[in-house]
């Protein structure tokens, strides 16, 4: 009887050892597994942070760029707008320059004798040749030389500017006058013009002369109205683009 207690205590002895064991082991499972999900989640909140942080770093590289988009348009509208203050106010100063000139001029604008416009910055006076010269001649009349005294005293005071003198004529061949063609005769005419302005003290490093002959008509060569407003000279002023050289006395 004794033996059979014996044995009936060491089974369940045993028993409650297996079943000790079998706890141990699903609670270190369970670690196990909650320890693994815990890793899971971990490692899917590291690669959300790590993809924000992609997305925060790419967002803020494109407002670099759009940054620096901003600032480079900026500067090129404060030099757009410096540019344009500056051609306003060389508009303006043209502008001035070409109401001088023309009040200057008034009466001979008034009578006729001279036309004065302005387009682009370029001033451009005209004269009809009859006013200036006999026909089919450059040596200028007594009524060209007054009309021409009002026009230098504009001119002789101007800084930074060019002023060409060009000689035009109609299609009609030059007949006598000791010239053998219209180039002859129209930059005779426009180097008389230059000559006589210098007599008047106009500076003769602003001027110039140049002879257009038949072939820069305003109008149509086809009426006796038309080709006396074909000739003519014109005396244009332009910004300055020659500054002559200081040079020492000896």
């Amino acid at each position: 009887m004794r033996n059979v207690m014996k044995v009936g205590i060491v089974l369940l002895l045993a028993a409650a050892a297996g079943c000790v064991s079998s706890s141990k082991y699903e609670k270190k499972a369970k670690e196990a597994t909650d320890n693994d999900t815990k890793a899971q989640q971990a490692a899917a909140k590291a690669d959300a942070c790590a993809k924000k942080a992609a997305d925060l770093e790419s967002q803020l590289a494109s407002t670099n760029a759009q940054f620096a988009t901003a600032v480079k348009d900026r500067d090129a509208l404060r030099i757009q707008t410096a540019k344009l203050e500056e051609q306003k106010g060389a508009a303006e100063a043209k502008s001035k320059q070409y109401e001088q000139l023309a009040g200057s001029l008034q009466k001979q604008i008034q009578a006729g004798q001279i036309e004065i416009s302005e387009l682009r910055g370029r001033m451009t006076v005209k004269l009809k040749d009859k006013i200036l010269f006999p026909s089919g001649s450059a040596k200028l009349s007594k009524e060209g030389g007054a009309a021409l005294d009002e026009v230098a005293k504009a001119f002789k005071d101007m800084q930074g500017k060019n002023v060409i003198v060009a000689g035009f004529t109609d299609d009609v061949r030059v007949a006598g006058g000791g010239f053998k063609d219209n180039w002859e005769l129209s930059s005779a005419r426009a180097i008389s013009v230059v000559r006589y302005l210098v007599s008047k003290d106009v500076p003769p490093t602003m001027l110039g002369a140049a002879g257009f002959s038949e072939f820069r008509p305003v109008v149509a060569n086809d009426s006796p109205t038309n080709r006396s407003q074909n000739r003519r000279i014109e005396i244009v002023l332009t910004a300055a683009d020659y500054e002559p050289p200081v040079v020492e006395a000896r």
